[in-house]
């Protein structure tokens, strides 16, 4: 490793993960628009609120792709195969067991779930419809979320890249039939999302085994049984796990308070989260290549890559994030009329969208530094910062909005939020810095 090939490298890295990441939330902001042109706005509400819940337990549990990339970064930086294929076999069978176990209690889940939202009763009948069709898919999500973490740690993006092409253009291409060409509207927009992802599931599982060296799997697999070994990969999943439910917890209050708004303010709300979660998605790729170098370098001892590691990812999350919120600022009624042609929600989304500014810049530096930390293995202080940002950044200012029942102080409660997180992080940067200057054998 030599600072010549890094740049090249990180980019590589980053167009690919970002290009593969953002398959996802395209194929979620077609199923928005297909049903944002119903007739009916309640089946693009109902869908808003079921998948908060499908946040919670799909994006609570990306601690199994998290979880898998750096460690496995880590392991191919010490060529240690045997640790690689490890990672990825207890991540998986610990996949399929929680998949199983989300099918098995589905109904208290749902149940459970719809009762702490608000909505009429139109809308939580569409939520509950796409809910029940969407669930299914719960096993291949989560065992996706390893194949597609241990092929970023082994740096294998280009494999992601097609499994997520292929994946979401079946998704598209259902939801198309399901809901504009047979009218299932939000039954048929859960049952393309679950079907696309058992068809990615069958396309990772083809790159792996092609790949898969088989000799050596042989040899580690009594090791399986070995629960002792699975003590520090439940630390680092526990402290990923924590830190994803205190943000969705957070983005949940923020959906759930927009409802109690009404159902324009909560539409023009979704709306503009999903340009929010559409550019996290890129944040997100430049944050997996951070996490796979820096998980790499720490394997490798290189720890002096790390600094301009990070300078060279803020930079490309900043001028991301600049751009997309200039864009929805500047071209708001071009941008947002894609998504739905009811007047009354683009004329107020004019009013709230400059929110978009302190949100993407600061989520920028916030998300980039999660996969920094996540790479060297350090979930504490990625937890311990999530949580700080939502009882003292987000809960004063939530309350205020609630109380005065304003959507103005609500986009300031998720400004917080974020803010404090970027600043949070950065704050801790010097002590990984220095843990790394004084342990430089560690891995």
């Amino acid at each position: 490793m030599n600072q010549d090939n890094f740049l090249p490298r990180f980019y590589r890295l980053a167009i690919v993960n970002i290009l593969s990441n953002i398959m996802v939330p395209l194929a979620g902001l077609i199923s928005v628009a297909f049903l944002g042109h119903l007739a009916e706005i309640r089946y693009l509400a109902g869908v808003t609120l079921a998948t908060i819940l499908f946040n919670y337990l799909y994006r609570g549990l990306g601690f199994l792709r998290m979880g898998t990339t750096g460690v496995t970064a880590q392991a191919v930086g010490r060529n240690d195969t045997e640790a690689m294929l490890l990672v990825g076999l207890r991540n998986g069978i610990t996949a399929l067991a929680l998949g199983l176990l989300i099918l098995i209690l589905q109904y208290p889940l749902r149940e459970v779930g719809f009762a702490l939202l608000s909505a009429t009763p139109g809308v939580k009948a569409a939520g509950i419809a796409y809910f029940n069709a969407r669930i299914w898919g719960a096993p291949a999500v989560l065992i996706n979320f390893v194949l597609i973490g241990w092929l970023l740690g082994k740096e294998e993006s280009g494999k992601v890249f097609w499994m997520s092409i292929v994946g979401n253009f079946t998704n598209i291409l259902l939801d198309y039939f399901l809901i504009v060409r047979w009218g299932w509207d939000s039954t048929g927009a859960g049952i393309s999302a679950a079907a696309s992802q058992y068809l990615t599931l069958f396309m990772g599982l083809i790159f792996v085994g092609i790949s898969l060296p088989w000799q050596q799997l042989k040899a580690v697999w009594p090791q399986l049984g070995h629960l002792s070994a699975y003590k520090e990969t439940f630390t680092l999943n526990s402290n990923i796990f924590i830190r994803t439910l205190a943000i969705m917890s957070t983005f949940a209050i923020f959906t759930g308070l927009s409802a109690t708004l009404g159902t324009v303010t909560l539409t023009e709300n979704a709306l503009i989260f999903q340009v929010f979660y559409l550019t996290v998605f890129f944040f997100e790729g430049v944050g997996f290549a951070t996490e796979t170098l820096s998980g790499n370098f720490k394997g490798q001892e290189t720890n002096e890559q790390l600094i301009p590691l990070i300078k060279v990812s803020i930079s490309t999350s900043l001028v991301v994030g600049f751009t997309f919120a200039m864009t929805c600022i500047l071209f708001p009624k071009t941008v947002f009329g894609l998504l739905t042609d009811h007047q009354e929600i683009t004329q107020q989304i004019t009013y709230h969208v400059r929110w978009l500014l302190i949100i993407l810049i600061c989520s920028a530096i916030a998300f980039m530094l999660d996969g920094y930390f996540i790479g060297l293995a350090e979930g504490e202080i990625i937890r311990n910062v999530s949580l700080t940002a939502a009882v003292v950044g987000f809960s004063p200012v939530a309350v205020l909005a609630w109380y005065y029942h304003n959507n103005h102080i609500l986009w300031l409660a998720l400004s917080m939020f974020i803010a404090s997180r970027a600043i949070l992080l950065v704050s801790q940067l010097p002590r990984t810095f220095e843990y790394q200057n004084e342990h430089p054998s560690v891995s």
